[in-house]
C-alpha cells in the first residue's frame, strides 16, 4: 500500500531513489551523491550479486542431484531451460566457442531472475527495509541502468576480443575501414558507419532492457497509489509483465548470441 501523507510524486521519486554511497572529503557519504560519478548503488549491487548467487546454487544443487532415469520436476524444469537456450545457441551462432552456451543461459536466467523481482508489490520489501532504518530501496536491478550498461558492456568486451582472436588485429580493421564499400577513398567513411554500429550494440542492449523494466516499474508504482484497491489491477499488470520479464531475458540472449556470432564470422 502507498505510504500516507506524501504526494503521487513524492511517493515515485521516493520509490525511484536509489541507495548510494559515495566519497567526499575522505569519507563515505550515504544518499549524499547527486551528480556524483563514482557513486554506487548499493540496493542495485546487493540484489543483482544476491540473485546471481541463488542461481549458481540452485543450478549446482540441481546438477549435483540430477539423475539418469526419471527426473524430478524441479530437474526436468532446469533440463528443458537448458534444452531451449542450447537451441536457441545452435540455430544463431554458426561458430565454435564452448563459452557461448554457458554464457547465454547465465545471461538468460540472471537477467529473468533480476526481471521477476519486479513482480513484489512495490512497498513491501522498501517497507521492511525503513524499518530496519535503510531509507531508500530499489529491489528490481534491472531497472538501474548502471546494472544494465556493466552487462552489454561485458558483451561489447567479449565481441571485440573474439573479432580480434579469430580475425586478427588486420582483418578486425578491415572490417571497420573496408565495409560496406570495398575502396580506399571510403575508408573514412566506413569507419565513422561501422564505429557508430560497433557502440549501438552495448548502448542497444542496455536500454532496451532498462527502458522495459523502468517502465514497468512505474506503473506498479502508479497501481500501488491507488491504495487498498491496487489488488486487482497489480495482479493483471503483473500476469501481463510476465511476459515483458522473460521476453525481455530472451532478447538480450539472443542479442547477445548474434552479436557473438558475428564476431566468429568472417567478412
Amino acid at each position: 500500500m502507498a505510504e500516507t501523507g506524501h504526494s503521487a510524486g513524492e511517493y515515485i521519486s521516493h520509490h525511484l531513489q536509489n541507495l548510494t554511497v559515495c566519497k567526499k572529503g575522505g569519507e563515505w557519504i550515504w544518499n549524499e551523491c547527486h551528480g556524483n560519478f563514482f557513486a554506487l548503488n548499493v540496493d542495485s549491487m546487493f540484489f543483482a550479486i544476491a540473485l546471481g548467487v541463488l542461481l549458481i546454487w540452485f543450478f549446482g544443487r540441481v546438477a549435483k542431484k540430477a539423475t539418469t532415469g526419471a527426473p524430478n520436476r524441479t530437474q526436468a524444469a532446469v533440463e528443458m531451460i537448458v534444452g531451449f537456450v542450447d537451441q536457441s545457441v545452435r540455430e544463431t551462432f554458426h561458430g565454435t566457442n564452448r563459452v557461448i552456451a554457458p554464457l547465454a543461459l547465465t545471461l538468460f536466467m540472471w537477467i529473468f531472475l533480476m526481471n521477476l523481482m519486479d513482480l513484489i508489490p512495490v512497498d513491501w520489501l522498501p517497507w521492511a527495509a525503513k524499518q530496519a532504518g535503510i531509507p531508500y530501496l530499489r529491489v528490481v536491478p534491472t531497472t538501474d541502468v548502471n546494472v544494465t550498461f556493466a552487462m552489454a558492456i561485458g558483451v561489447f568486451i567479449l565481441t571485440i576480443y573474439y573479432s580480434i582472436k579469430i580475425k586478427g588485429v588486420g582483418g578486425f580493421t578491415r572490417e571497420l575501414t573496408l565495409t560496406p564499400f570495398n575502396h580506399w577513398a571510403a575508408i573514412p567513411f566506413n569507419f565513422v558507419l561501422e564505429s557508430v554500429s560497433l557502440v549501438a550494440k552495448p548502448l542497444s542492449l542496455s536500454l532496451r532492457l532498462f527502458g522495459n523494466l523502468y517502465a514497468g516499474e512505474l506503473i506498479f508504482m502508479l497501481i500501488a497509489l491507488l491504495g487498498i484497491y491496487q489488488l486487482p489491477l497489480h495482479f493483471a499488470w503483473a500476469v501481463f509483465h510476465i511476459l515483458i520479464i522473460v521476453l525481455q531475458a530472451f532478447i538480450f540472449m539472443m542479442l547477445t548470441i548474434v552479436y557473438l556470432s558475428m564476431a566468429h564470422e568472417h567478412h
